[in-house]
């Protein structure tokens, strides 16, 4: 069976009817197709799928980012997602989610930062460049124990790894 990759068209009404949650999410979607994303990791994972039938794994990987910025945590979280077809459309299973995962090696990771960085240039192009950066470092204390000789704590006083 071949599937069609395209979302199920919205219409946006005033009325109180027909109301869904994670609607925003679904914008994300149309923003990943709108900047070509979905169409560039597509490509980028093109080599990797042996099946020619079957989700397309560019577009699971849109589903898999939406996710997160979701708030999911969990591939199982992708149900939250799937739940929703009239919204998303057909959203991958959680075994084709991990094939796709599975899939990704060091060569098809430098295709998806390629399709990446053709998305962000097309945004960019579009007027969506900020103009400045912020990288925001953090790190977590891990809590350890020790009576090493010459064990000196950490800048918060405890004794652990930063990770």
């Amino acid at each position: 069976m071949q599937r069609n990759s395209t979302r199920p068209r919205l219409s946006v009404t005033g009325d109180g009817k027909n109301v869904v949650a994670h609607v925003g999410c679904r914008l994300l979607c149309d923003l990943a197709d709108a900047l070509g994303l979905t169409g560039g990791l597509s490509v980028a994972m093109a080599p990797t799928k042996q099946r020619r039938r079957g989700h397309d794994r560019g577009r699971v990987l849109v589903d898999l980012a939406v996710m997160l910025a979701d708030g999911g945590e969990t591939i199982s979280d992708l149900a939250v997602l799937r739940d929703q077809p009239r919204l998303f459309g057909e959203v991958a299973s959680l075994a084709t989610a991990w094939r796709t995962l599975e899939a990704v090696d060091d060569d098809v990771l430098d295709r998806i930062a390629t399709a990446r960085a053709h998305a962000r240039a097309a945004a960019w192009a579009a007027g969506a460049d900020p103009g400045f950066y912020v990288i925001d470092l953090d790190a977590t204390l891990i809590t350890a124990h020790s009576e090493k000789e010459q064990a000196a704590p950490t800048y918060k006083r405890g004794f652990g790894f930063i990770r």
